[in-house]
C-alpha cells in the first residue's frame, strides 16, 4: 500500500478512502473541491473539514486489491 499527493488531476469520489495524514487516520470522502481547497469526510463518525494538502490517495497493489476483493460474505451467491 502507498500513499499518493492529491493534484488537481486527481480522480476523488464520494464514498472513497483517504489518509488524513495530520492525524494519521483513514477518513471515507463526502465532498472533494480542488479549487475551493476542501475535502469533507467522516472522521471516526464525525464529519470533518480540511485542506486537500493534509489528504493522501491511497493506492493498493494488484494483490492487496485482489485480497480485498475476495473479503465479501457469500450470502448473495447462488440464491434462487
Amino acid at each position: 500500500m502507498e500513499f499518493v499527493e492529491l493534484t488537481e488531476q486527481s480522480k476523488v469520489h464520494p464514498g472513497e478512502y483517504l489518509l488524513h495524514v495530520p492525524s494519521q487516520t483513514v477518513v471515507l470522502v463526502g465532498a472533494y473541491n480542488w479549487s475551493l481547497d476542501l475535502v469533507r469526510a467522516l472522521k471516526n463518525g464525525r464529519l470533518m473539514e480540511d485542506k486537500v494538502g493534509h489528504f493522501q490517495k491511497i493506492k493498493l497493489n494488484p494483490d492487496e486489491h485482489r485480497a480485498h476483493l475476495g473479503t465479501k460474505c457469500g450470502s448473495c451467491k447462488g440464491g434462487g
